[in-house]
């Protein structure tokens, strides 16, 4: 076997493949042409931020079975296709929780106590003592978007400066936040009464621009802002204005929408009471040295004995059994995935029920794969095959699994409830033929829709006219309609209509959907591909 390290990583990485028996090649700084031309030649390749897999890099690799990531984001991978071809694309999601964690608290003090400037200041030869009057943090309201793994250890942290911790999380049980000594808040009454603010999320359509004009407006005129998280969660328009109108009193980012970032796409750098870095939220030796054991540990175990761990887009089974629940593992995903995004608030139980053949299969694994669907959309790349479950229980939601041999309307039938603290949702799904897989009610409504790809939601009275108007709609926006299903209630007058697209909604344009005639009801749904 064979692998390629084409980005820097901790030499102990390349250490263990070596000691496993496996030839590694350090080749860094490629060129997509460069890598191209010799991907070929691999089993294996590492990464970390800077190499695209592209389709075209994809397309190259005849030989190779997995790819590496040396942390956790997997932007720079083209999952769908490397899944095509049968590569397995890992991650090491856990290896610098805490580095990112203190990476934010250091942002946060050296933000409150204008540390980068003072510095600045001194190497120009001043002694400017008024100038930097700071502000302590003990005492004050540290404000958390995003209470996950990385969120609770920084309020830990936190606690520990004396502050007094709340968080904005739509996805978190309030009784798990609670054991944190964190309370949990709307986002509204965050902004107004934090003095710090610091966000912990990854970028979804959700997460877009969480901090925008509006919550720059109702937060303290000396409020401190703080991103270490992506770029794009923070609307860097919106904080320049913020920051130059006084609005709020500082901020500080790591991560940045465009990056490499520099003073021609980025004018937050001109500005004083801005600070940052370029990306070092996971730049400690420890760190760096956690991740490049993980990985390299994971990729020849598998290369070498087929054991497959932290994989995103591969479920850890053999694949014997692969082949038979491949098509159901998918359908459970997508399920997982659209369940969390029309969940009103956040998850305490998941019921899943194998009805007839189906439940004669090994199920763990679609429990698994729902569970990794579930959480994707909050989580994007930390959740994968393996940690999805420990997620599950971290966030205290209890899972039951169910079996009934037979089904009046399907030879196999995966049913799923999902309950929240204000309701539930109750979403069927089967495979027709060999892979095609079909929602086939939601809630009380019959249908048959492809769960797949990026989908237009729609709740509406049911009367003429609706659809017409829909399709003008979207066609005005440059969206098509490549699928749309509609399922009836007679009893309550209303339909909900599935539409698949060729694009994801902006929020901007599903009000525009929403201010149709006789429209209840519109969310945009990034689903798993179906390719």
């Amino acid at each position: 076997m064979k692998v390629l390290i084409s980005d820097n990583l901790a030499p102990i990485g390349a250490e263990i493949l070596k000691k496993a028996g496996i030839e590694v090649d350090i080749n860094t700084g490629l060129a997509p042409e460069e890598l191209k031309k010799i991907i070929s030649q691999y089993d294996g390749l590492v990464i970390r931020s800077a190499t695209k897999v592209t389709e075209e890099i994809i397309e190259a690799a005849d030989n190779l079975k997995v790819v590496g990531r040396a942390g956790i984001g997997l932007d720079n991978v083209n999952i769908p296709e490397a899944s095509k071809r049968g590569i397995v694309v890992m991650n090491a999601p856990d290896g610098n929780s805490t580095t990112a964690a203190e990476h934010a608290i250091s942002m946060m003090m050296a933000l409150s106590r204008k540390i980068p400037q003072a510095t600045a200041s001194m190497k120009a030869g001043k002694w400017e003592k008024k100038k930097f009057s700071g502000r302590e943090v003990t005492g004050k309201t540290l404000g958390i978007v995003g209470i996950g793994r990385i969120g609770a250890i920084v309020a830990d942290r936190a606690q520990g400066l004396k502050m007094k911790v709340i968080a904005f999380d739509p996805h978190m049980p309030k009784d798990l936040v609670d054991k944190l000594g964190v309370e949990l808040v709307s986002l509204d009454e965050m902004c107004k009464r934090a003095d710090f603010v610091s966000v912990h999320v990854p970028f979804t359509k959700e997460t877009k621009n969480v901090l925008s004009t509006e919550q720059f407006k109702a937060m303290k005129k000396e409020a401190l802002v703080i991103d270490c998280a992506r770029g794009g969660v923070v609307d860097e328009a919106a904080l320049l204005v913020a920051l130059q109108n006084d609005e709020i009193g500082g901020a500080a980012l790591d991560v940045f929408a465009d990056e490499p970032t520099n003073l021609d796409n980025c004018p937050l750098l001109a500005l004083d009471n801005f600070i940052c870095t370029p990306h070092l939220g996971a730049s400690t030796a420890e760190a760096q040295e956690n991740v490049a054991v993980a990985i390299a540990e994971q990729m020849s175990d598998y290369l070498l004995n087929g054991t497959v761990t932290n994989a995103v887009n591969v479920p850890s089974v053999s694949a014997e059994v692969l082949a038979k629940i491949g098509p159901f593992a998918a359908l459970a995903e997508m399920i997982g995935a659209l369940q969390m995004q029309i969940a009103k608030d956040g998850v305490e139980e998941v019921n899943i029920e194998f009805v007839g053949d189906l439940a004669e299969m090994e199920t763990g694994p679609l429990t698994v794969a729902f569970l990794k669907g579930l959480f994707t959309p909050i989580l994007k790349d930390a959740v994968n095959y393996v940690n999805a479950p420990m997620i599950a229980k971290e966030r205290g939601i209890r899972v039951v699994e169910s079996r009934s041999s037979q089904h009046d309307d399907f030879t196999n039938l995966l049913k799923v409830r999902v309950t929240t603290s204000s309701g539930e949702n109750v979403l069927s799904g089967t495979v027709f033929g060999k892979n095609e897989p079909r929602l086939v009610r939601f809630n009380t409504f019959r249908l048959e829709a492809l769960p797949s790809g990026p989908m237009l939601f729609v709740v509406n009275e049911d009367v003429p006219g609706v659809i017409g108007a829909l399709g003008s709609t979207l066609g005005s926006f440059g969206v098509n309609i490549s699928r749309m299903t509609v399922g009836m209630e007679e009893e309550q007058g209303r339909n909900i209509i599935l539409l698949n697209t060729n694009a994801l909604l902006s929020k901007d344009q599903l009000r525009k959907v929403m201010d149709l005639p006789h429209i209840n009801d519109a969310m945009a749904l990034d689903l798993p591909s179906n390719s």
